[in-house]
């Protein structure tokens, strides 16, 4: 998996915190062809950023500390929207006694490049699910330590789903797509559900989606038999979102485009892909970015498991096994379940495969998910996103020019 890097001058390029004014120069942002300066207040808080010519026209402040990024790009972490585990604990498990190992894995992701993500939920009981929540709310409610990736909400995918395209979701705990049993399944922790991945077909009359909606409730459509009618009319209810593209829905087809064909037509629809190498093709992946603006609508996840951290080996699944073999996990029979790459080895890979630029792949990582959950506006000016941000939130990415080989590290230390 992608890990932090040591860059040639590391010592002088990962200050601590600032006590001073900092100036970052020679940066490269994603979204900006021209190298770029970034200044960073005495309180390590980002507040303006400028052309290289306009850095140096006024006197600059008294103790100024000067990083030179000789070229490297800088971004804002990862944000996770679909990842199911790390550290051996599946977050569709998580009882009480185990909170302790929640916080583990928040700090281990912030390790791991990912400032903030979704906990997944996959389909399991409801009672199950509930204990699940129950207990993210006990964390909610705890001071954590800087260092931590943030858990924006709960990512519920599940258990609504389509029995043939369950994949690896066990199907007695599948259930009916109707408003009374949304409503139990959500029961008293509604408000901690930010995402819902559903199969709209399930419901024709599309009033669940209409109430997620209504609820604030961002709706994914996923592991779906859904015609291309029957995605666009949920599109029309208020769905933005398709899960896992590609994987657990049927694939295009020129005379039923089916759900990921509506999608990629409709306007202000998002899709998530995994970019570990076999749950879509890296070629895919390149005729997707290059169909019009649709690179704009696209983002990573990583659909990590529950042994992301650990290495290769055969791990518990519910009452299953999954066996993971070089980052990929597989139920018994062969169906896919998942990956144990986190989020940034996705940017990664893009750019060794040459699918995209380095720029393209390192937003699909970073802002296409803060887009696609919401964050539109702060995302639409390219400059926006970093203002006011932490410095030590940042990443510097270094691309080997020989080995075409993408590596990053936080900007600071804490």
């Amino acid at each position: 998996m992608a890990q932090a890097t040591s860059f040639p001058d590391a010592v002088s390029s990962s200050p601590a915190s600032p006590s001073s004014t900092l100036l970052i120069t020679h940066a490269r942002l994603p979204g900006h062809e021209d190298l770029l300066c970034v200044w960073v207040d005495p309180q390590g808080f980002v507040r303006s950023i400028q052309p290289m010519a306009q850095a140096f026209k006024q006197p600059p402040p008294d103790r100024l500390q000067v990083l030179n990024l000789r070229g490297d790009w800088l971004s804002l972490g990862g944000v996770d929207l679909q990842i199911n585990g790390a550290l051996g604990l599946a977050f569709t498990d998580l009882e009480p006694e185990n909170i302790g190992k929640l916080g583990e894995i928040c700090q281990f992701l912030w390790r791991q490049g990912v400032d903030a993500f979704l906990p997944t939920l996959v389909t399991t009981s409801i009672p199950q699910i509930h204990r699940a929540l129950a207990t993210f709310k006990a964390y909610e409610q705890q001071i954590h330590r800087p260092g931590s990736a943030k858990i924006l909400g709960i990512h519920l995918e599940g258990p609504c789903l389509n029995p043939e395209k369950r994949g690896a979701h066990p199907g007695e705990h599948l259930q009916p797509l109707t408003l009374p049993m949304m409503e139990e399944i959500l029961g008293h922790y509604g408000d901690l559900v930010k995402m819902v991945t559903l199969a709209p077909e399930l419901d024709p009359s599309g009033t669940v989606i209409g109430e997620l909606t209504r609820r604030k409730i961002v709706v994914s459509l996923g592991h779906s038999q859904a015609t291309a009618a029957q995605a666009q009319n949920a599109f029309r209810q208020g769905a933005t979102l398709v899960t896992h593209a590609f994987n657990a829905m049927p694939p295009l087809h020129h005379r039923e485009p089916g759900l990921l064909g509506a999608a990629l037509v409709e306007p202000g629809i998002y899709c998530g892909v995994i970019a570990d190498g076999h749950h879509v093709s890296p070629l895919m992946l390149k005729i997707l970015l290059k169909a019009g603006s649709y690179s704009e609508r696209l983002f990573l996840v990583s659909d990590a498991l529950a042994p992301l951290g650990l290495g290769d080996g055969h791990y518990p699944w519910d009452d299953r096994q999954i066996e993971v073999h070089h980052g990929t996990a597989r139920l018994g029979d062969g169906t896919l379940a998942g990956t144990t790459r986190s989020l940034l080895t996705g940017v990664c890979n893009l750019v060794r495969w040459k699918v995209c630029s380095v720029d393209e792949a390192i937003a699909l990582g970073t802002t296409a998910p803060r887009r696609a959950l919401g964050d539109r506006w702060e995302v639409s000016r390219r400059d926006r996103p970093f203002i006011g941000k932490p410095a030590h939130q940042l990443l510097r990415w270094n691309l080997d020019r020989d080995s075409h080989e993408l590596t990053w590290q936080r900007l600071m230390t804490l």
